[in-house]
């Protein structure tokens, strides 16, 4: 579904991808996990058009996306939940939702996400006319999650998803990730810190270290693999 090839990103004379590849199959569950300042949100970014590549080929569904502008390549259904979430603060979440539908046409389709939305989180459905600045981490990560659903996405991103959300919530969150994607069918790349939560959702894995992929391969082998262990998963 998705084609990175050999991509190259730098910020200015700093390298920050030093020519990447790898591929994600429709319907999966994809990590990238890694460091700081490993490649990991430059990645995302890249792919999302908001930064340009210096070199290399990025594919969504057959079509060369490289040189897409960001809503370009979110009309054709890739969509990014950036890290920081990102919501529109001052917005209501009734707003930030629609903000989410901006460019869908379908009335129907957009009642039918929203619809979907709500089912998935509930409490967004009763937080509605509350300013979004004032929901907590945990409901403003499911509105950022849920503002990109209402875009229709077939693909999307999700930039550390468990960033400064209460330890009890980002089970759920993540419990709805994976609902995301058994039950919608969207495929999803995740980058998260959190390199055990992250391999037991995913099915497959690449590891970045300092911009180039340095391991890839099923979660549960990566899981269990001893360099990993020491370096990414605290044992």
């Amino acid at each position: 579904m998705l084609s990175v090839s050999d991509l190259q990103v730098s910020y200015g004379a700093i390298s920050a991808l030093g020519g990447i590849s790898f591929k994600i199959e429709q319907g999966s569950i994809v990590t990238l996990i890694g460091g700081n300042g490993a490649g990991k949100t430059t990645t995302l970014r890249t792919i999302s058009g908001l930064l340009r590549a210096k070199t290399g080929k990025i594919e969504f569904l057959g079509e060369d996306i490289t040189a897409l502008a960001p809503h370009k390549i979110v009309a054709r259904g890739l969509c990014h939940v950036p890290e920081g979430r990102m919501i529109f603060s001052n917005l209501t979440v009734d707003e930030n939702l629609a903000m989410g539908a901006y460019l869908q046409t379908d009335a129907a389709l957009i009642a039918k996400n929203r619809d979907y939305v709500f089912s998935i989180f509930p409490r967004l459905k009763e937080r509605l006319k509350q300013t979004a600045g004032t929901l907590s981490g945990g409901e403003q990560q499911m509105l950022a999650i849920g503002r990109a659903l209402m875009s229709n996405p077939k693909f999307l991103m999700l930039d550390e998803p468990s960033l400064g959300i209460a330890p009890r919530l980002i089970s759920t969150i993540f419990e709805k990730i994976v609902e995301i994607n058994k039950h919608h069918g969207i495929t999803i790349l995740l980058v998260e810190q959190n390199a055990n939560l992250a391999l037991e959702v995913s099915s497959y894995a690449y590891v970045l270290e300092t911009g180039r992929i340095v391991m890839e391969g099923e979660s549960k082998k990566l899981r269990a693999d001893p360099q990993l262990k020491a370096t990414y998963l605290g044992g």
